[in-house]
């Protein structure tokens, strides 16, 4: 039986043995926009589900003729075990509906009916079948990239980001990553490569401001037998070590401008020549590079112009952490949870220790970040370890900078809206699925569902 104009797309399957209660219970859920099946017997209400697989909820009634609501809820399960379960039930049978919770079902409604009740208990348990079917489409999409799945983030300038290095990971040209040190460049970076074609084959980082100035060509392109002093053997190089796969250049600003010919003819010709040698040899790379300068300054001073125009084909800038508070909250979790796995212990942030990390402008941003929550753990064996305000004012200095809330929000800021703002975005994020959001925001299931219910989420 289905109704006419259902707001929702899933099915609700009512059992009950009286027509009328049956009925009843029916005209109200439709009304309530749910699609609705009826089934009189427990007999009838399996035949029912099995030639209706889009069911999600069954309301069955306990006390029935042949099979009762206990039987019908554990073969329910059987079948599928997504199912939800709402017993019916009268006053006197209560103690056997809690039972029935405990081999399965979700609830139980009191019989006669306050609908009130009813309604907010059926949307609860459809919101989280809704929440099902978004975490399917979810998984499909952490199927094709799964690969970005490390980077937490809830901040929507994250997400463009992220979605763009999604785009260029699928290609073969050349990306520049642009932010502040500590970031995450090389994160990101590395993502792109396990996302890409390439992602089979070797990814080779290296840091040009850390290499010496009159070695940068021999690392980078190798060198032959005697083409210097204490080359014994020939050597063959990060290109062509890393061959077939990706080499991120980070610090790109620090290579020499005579190595940087050297580059752009790897780029352009997919060859290059190593110190001492009269031949090429030809390599298959991708070449990633980062730099903390700003574009302007790459541009202008430290790069050649046409080695730039051949780096900057992509440019992606990884806004600091200052400029996302609502990452600092879910950040802060996430290591805490990541140290109580290590540790073996509970270990979480208080509230004031929250607001102080929000209030702190984080020069070193992400890296420092981790490293202040891992400092601030490291020094004690508590189990459970609550991280306070005091256990992090050490670790910041003297003279921390000034909040890094945004002005449109520095009015009316205060930490239950930015929690508030921050959950939202997590199950904005996480497409409905309160697992995935927990786990990013570093809490339990359990507690998630009590803060959706202190701010009414």
């Amino acid at each position: 039986m289905k109704s006419g104009n259902p707001t929702h797309g899933a099915w609700i399957l009512v059992v009950d043995d009286d027509a009328s209660l049956a009925s009843t219970l029916k005209e109200f859920l439709v009304h309530e926009g749910y699609n609705v099946e009826v089934a009189l017997s427990a007999a009838e209400a399996l035949a029912v589900h099995a030639a209706n697989p889009r069911i999600s909820l069954a309301l069955v009634d306990l006390i029935m003729p042949v099979t009762d609501g206990l039987a019908l809820t554990d073969e329910l399960r059987r079948r599928s075990p997504e199912l939800s379960v709402v017993i019916m039930t009268g006053y006197g049978t209560i103690e056997t509906a809690v039972d029935a919770i405990k081999r399965g079902a979700e609830d139980y409604v009191t019989k006669p009916f306050d609908y009130e009740a009813v309604r907010k208990k059926i949307a609860r348990l459809m919101e989280v079948v809704e929440l099902r079917e978004r975490v399917a489409q979810l998984e499909k999409k952490l199927e094709r990239h799964p690969c970005f799945e490390n980077i937490v983030s809830l901040s929507p300038a994250m997400e463009r980001v992220i979605e763009r290095a999604r785009l260029a990971a699928a290609t073969d040209a050349s990306v520049l990553v642009l932010g502040e040190t500590g970031t995450g460049k090389e994160m990101l970076s590395r993502a792109m490569h396990d996302a890409s074609p390439r992602a089979r084959m070797p990814f080779v980082a290296v840091n040009c401001g850390a290499l010496p100035r009159d070695l940068v060509e021999s690392e980078l392109f190798g060198f032959r037998k005697g083409a210097f002093t204490g080359a014994h053997a020939d050597a063959p190089g990060i290109f062509s070590a890393a061959s077939g796969g990706t080499v991120f250049l980070d610090e790109i600003g620090e290579m020499p401008k005579d190595v940087q010919v050297k580059l752009l003819r790897v780029l352009q010709e997919g060859e290059l020549r190593p110190v001492g040698s009269t031949r090429p040899v030809q390599v298959d790379v991708r070449v990633v590079a980062a730099t903390n300068r700003s574009l302007s300054e790459l541009r202008s001073t430290l790069l050649r112009e046409d080695l730039y125009f051949r780096i900057a084909t992509i440019v992606l800038e990884m806004p600091p952490l200052r400029a996302r508070p609502e990452d600092i909250l879910v950040l802060s979790q996430h290591f805490a949870g990541r140290l109580s796995r290590r540790y073996g212990r509970e270990i979480s942030l208080s509230r004031p220790a929250l607001e102080l990390l929000l209030g702190y402008s984080f020069p070193g941003n992400v890296r420092e970040l981790e490293n202040l929550v891992e400092s601030a753990s490291a020094v004690s064996t508590s189990n459970p370890q609550i991280i306070t305000d005091k256990d992090l004012k050490p670790l910041l200095g003297a003279g921390a900078p000034a909040p890094a809330v945004p002005a449109k929000m520095s009015e009316s800021f205060s930490m239950e809206q930015m929690e508030r703002l921050t959950i939202q975005q997590a199950l904005r994020v996480s497409e409905g699925n309160r697992t995935k959001a927990a786990s990013l925001l570093g809490i339990s299931r359990d507690t998630l569902y009590r803060k959706l219910r202190q701010y009414q989420v």
